[in-house]
């Protein structure tokens, strides 16, 4: 047997396992060691639908950080800042899908600022990226402190988007044989399913079309690239607005299934950065697999031990920097 149908034979094996605690009955012990079927199920599907939340906004960040090598630690105020237009053209409107178009049309165009007035005059100096993105994020934290003060927002869904599905995930049977189906929010399922729409696209957006290849030709040897008649400027300043776009439609999307808060900024960011470590710069693959990774670790925490869980999320970053420095799916340099 060789070393891929090894792994192949242990993957079908814990796909079986997966599929047996999932859609099965559970037995009375493994429902008292996992406190009962509906909460090990729930905290999978939370992870998942969360993962999917933290894939929209490290994608943006993966655009910028680990594609051009543009140290944007004003990202989650990005996130907070689009959840915030969101909520105002939602309340105003009463239009919610108005509300998402406006938070990424708005962010995209103070991407296209930020990286034409700031990050162009201090390319390859990533201390100065750095200190002046941070600089950024805490003058910005203070703008939308003092606009939208500091409370609670939700941002509210149309109604086509309430309600909860019913999966074939048996959770109890009742004293009559009838057997109790899982229900869970519709609006976590679009979500997740927007994730994965996102990722198609960005992937095919990189990887199969001319602009891509500008991209990835761009970052690689600029001057290469600028010598065959491109506009490398323009190419970056374009990347820089989908990936500060998608951060606030992920403000958006994330505040109406949670909520618009102060500190939001900070949680997104910090999330975003370990996405990205966890699953390698600069690919939309990877962050995939982190943000997959990371929201799974966060929802089986609060589940089974909550007072530890959020250590799991820095275990699965240090085992990553251990074994694979680059990420899981990052390239060495």
């Amino acid at each position: 047997m060789t070393g891929r149908q090894a792994w192949g034979l242990v993957g079908l094996l814990a796909a079986a396992v997966v599929a047996w605690l999932v859609f099965a009955v559970w037995p009375d012990w493994l429902n008292a060691i996992l406190i009962s079927k509906k909460a090990f199920v729930s905290a999978i599907l939370n992870g998942i639908t969360l993962a999917g939340l933290y894939f929209l906004v490290a994608s943006g960040f993966t655009l910028i950080f680990g594609l051009m090598r543009n140290v944007n630690l004003a990202h989650g105020s990005l996130y907070l800042l689009g959840a915030y237009i969101g909520y105002e053209v939602t309340n105003r409107t009463g239009y919610w899908l108005l509300g998402v178009a406006a938070g990424f049309a708005v962010l995209a165009i103070v991407g296209v600022v930020m990286q034409v007035f700031v990050f162009r005059r201090l390319e390859g100096d990533d201390l100065r990226q750095t200190l002046v993105s941070i600089g950024i994020s805490i003058v910005a934290a203070d703008l939308m402190l003092a606009v939208w003060a500091g409370g609670t927002y939700q941002i509210t869904t149309p109604e086509w988007l309430d309600g909860a599905l019913t999966l074939p995930v048996i959770t109890a049977v009742r004293s009559n044989g009838a057997s109790v189906f899982l229900t869970y929010p519709l609006y976590r399922v679009v979500v997740l399913a927007a994730a994965i729409v996102i990722g198609v696209g960005l992937w095919l957006m990189l990887h199969k079309t001319r602009v891509g290849m500008m991209i990835r030709a761009g970052v690689d040897d600029r001057a290469m690239l600028q010598a065959s008649g491109v506009n490398v400027h323009a190419v970056f300043a374009i990347v820089f607005a989908v990936g500060a776009g998608l951060a606030g439609f992920a403000g958006v999307v994330g505040g109406s299934a949670l909520s618009v808060a102060p500190g939001e900024d900070v949680r997104y960011l910090l999330a975003s950065l370990v996405v990205v470590i966890v699953g390698g710069m600069g690919s939309i693959t990877g962050a995939a697999i982190g943000a997959l990774l990371i929201g799974l670790a966060e929802q089986i925490g609060l589940v089974y031990f909550p007072t530890y869980g959020i250590v799991l999320t820095f275990v699965i970053m240090v085992v990553t920097l251990a074994v694979r420095p680059q990420g899981i799916m990052g390239k060495a340099r």
